[in-house]
Formats: structure tokens, sequence, C-alpha cells
């Protein structure tokens, strides 16, 4: 692996090979003292084009945990404010030695240009509506921590499909590795490509999670819909908005699952986000340990 672009590109194995990967480097997150010398006098830059506070954090962490040096840029207060192309940006920082690159951008496809144009591995932080791998990796994790396997499981990913980045890669992931995937949502927001992705889509919530151990709620990203798609909030929670009475009644073992940020009240209700089902917690804390695990991984990292 050079890089790391999308799920769809890694085989089952290599899935597997960063989650054994992450799940031994977590156990740094519990040190006293959270550090070891794995890539020490490596630098990783991180390139931001759009907010982010769980990714960009939880890749600058894992970085500095294994003694990596970080810089962080972004549009604002960078060239790229003076016309400089993200390409001509991009070429810069490499020349200056980093070692790898983290971008996330709104435009789906960039990561991979930047990819075959740089002699440094490329990781996709989320790219459009296309992908965000570690994402996927990190709820993979997460619930093969707590049911101990992915394979067999019925996963439900619920909510705004056409313009998540992490539904494709959830679908990517878990179906590599053996589970039953739904995509459940408003008719509106299917992507235009639904027929070809291999697995059930469907409007109606109740029959798409009824019977799921995995419920992966999405959040509505207002940013990057069409004007009035969903002109109340209210009514989308009542129809696909996620509460514990409905998954008592419908998928009374499940787990939920969130990528954050939660719009509370709209895709779920706050007592089900911080109740006994929620892994959202663990998600986070997972995050670094994937992300630990790529670098390590695309760095030739050493164990020490």
């Amino acid at each position: 692996m050079n890089d790391l672009l999308g799920l769809a590109d890694l085989s089952a194995r290599e899935i597997t090979e960063l989650l054994d990967l992450s799940q031994e480097l977590a156990g740094i997150l519990e040190r006293p003292i959270k550090k070891v010398p794995t890539l020490r006098g490596t630098a990783v830059a991180t390139l931001f084009f759009e907010p982010s506070t769980r990714t960009r954090t939880s890749f600058e962490l894992a970085a500095k945990y294994l003694s990596a040096d970080t810089v962080n840029l972004s549009p604002q207060g960078s060239s790229l404010e003076k016309g400089e192309t993200l390409w001509d940006t991009a070429r810069t920082v490499a020349a200056m030695g980093v070692d790898a690159l983290v971008v996330r951008h709104r435009t789906a496809g960039v990561p991979e240009r930047l990819a075959a144009l740089l002699p440094v591995p490329v990781i996709n932080a989320g790219d459009g509506a296309h992908e965000h791998p570690t994402q996927g990796l990190l709820d993979l994790l997460t619930v093969r921590q707590h049911f101990g396997r992915i394979a067999g499981l019925k996963v439900a990913v619920v909510g705004d499909l056409a313009h998540s980045r992490v539904a494709r890669s959830d679908l990517w992931g878990f179906t590599a590795l053996g589970a039953e995937v739904r995509l459940v949502g408003p008719r509106l927001f299917w992507p235009a490509d639904w027929e070809e992705l291999g697995v059930p889509v469907t409007e109606d919530l109740e029959a798409g999670i009824r019977g799921c151990q995995v419920v992966q709620v999405l959040r509505l990203q207002r940013e990057r819909q069409a004007a009035g798609l969903i002109p109340d909030a209210q009514e989308y929670f009542a129809r696909w908005g996620l509460t514990p009475q409905r998954l008592a009644r419908l998928a009374p073992e499940a787990v939920v699952l969130h990528p954050g940020p939660m719009n509370r009240g709209v895709e779920i209700a706050s007592p089900l986000a911080d109740g006994p089902a929620s892994l959202v917690a663990r998600q986070v804390t997972n995050g670094v340990a994937v992300r630990m695990a790529v670098l390590y991984r695309l760095l030739g990292g050493r164990a020490r």
C-alpha cells in the first residue's frame, strides 16, 4: 500500500491487517505517556479544504504519538489565497521534505490526483461525497471490538446517502469483511449509482433497520445539498431520525454509530446518542488508533 485513497481499493486481507495493527497500537493510548519513537524523524503535513475537528485533530495526535513532526496547512493564509494552484502548493510542501500528506477536499478525486503527482504517500481524509477511508476503518474496528467479528452482521447505513463519503467507505469496508449492508434514506438522497452498488436501498426506515446489529446514522449534509431538498428538519426527524424507542422496537440488540458531528434532533435523538447503545465515543478514540496504523504502514514504521 503506497497511499490510502479509499477502501474500495483494498482487499479484505489489507483491511484486516490495518484493523489488527490499529488494535495493537491502541494500547499506546492507554499509557501514562502516549509516545513511542516509531516515526521519529518523519514529518506529516495535513492540508484541509473543509472544516474538521475529529479527523484533523486525530491525524495530528496520531503522528505525535508516533513521534512524527506535523505541519497543518489551510487555504487561509497560504499562497492559495494569492492564486497558487493546489497542485503547486502540494508540490511545494513535498519539496520541503514532508514524508506524507493528509488531504481533505470538497471535490472527489483530489487525493487520487495528488497521489499521482507527488513522490510521497497521500492519505485521503475525505474527498467530496466519494470516500473517507479512515472513518470506514475506525467504524470497522469499533464494531469488531464490540462483536468480535464483522462477518455475518447486518449493518444499516441510514440518512443522507448521496452526499456522504462515510456511506461509501462503510459500504465497501463492511461488505469486504462479510457483513450484510443495507442503505436507508429518503429517495432524494439515494446515490445516483445506487443500482450498481449491489446492496438493498430503501426509503422504509423500519424495514431497513429491523434485525440489524449495527446502525450507522449519517449526518444531514446541508452544505452539499441543493437548496430546499429537506425543507423541514422536524419532518426529517419524524420519518428518518433514530430514537431509543425506534431502535428498541426494530433492532433491540443493535449498537449505534455516528461519524460526527451530530445534528441532535435531526438525524438522532440525544438520549440515543448518549445512551448505552451508542459507540460514538469509542469511534472517536479508535480514530486515533486507526490513523496511527495508517501512518505506521505508509511510513515504514518498525516496532520499538
